[in-house]
């Protein structure tokens, strides 16, 4: 596996860091928005929303009225690795499974 893809892992190990991304998939949303949503405070789902941003998922904008306010959304394709390994892991599955089906069928008869 690569870093990155590791990173994508980690971050999402997290329950707060899940339920985060599940809200940023409705769309952007303020820090402190996500932090009242989710059940944390300010300094908690700040270092969750550090993570997620090291981990390339989400991506940190500021409004133009007010550079204090921060904005995260979800980065466009940020999770395509994390997607085509899982593809990958589920067609090796599928093949293992098959291959046994075929075993166990085969000795039956």
């Amino acid at each position: 596996m690569s870093a990155s893809l590791d990173a994508t892992l980690a971050a999402l190990a997290d329950p707060h860091r899940r339920a985060t991304v599940d809200l940023l998939r409705e769309g952007p949303r303020r820090a402190g928005e996500l932090a009242q949503a989710v059940g944390l405070s300010a300094p908690a789902m700040s270092r969750h929303l550090r993570t997620l941003r090291e981990a390339g998922l989400v991506e940190e904008t500021h409004p133009p009225f007010d550079a204090r306010v921060r904005v995260y959304a979800l980065r466009s394709g940020a999770m395509a690795e994390l997607k085509a390994w899982a593809q990958a892991a589920e067609a090796l599955w599928s093949e293992q499974l098959l291959s046994l089906k075929v075993e166990i069928e085969g000795n039956d008869g």
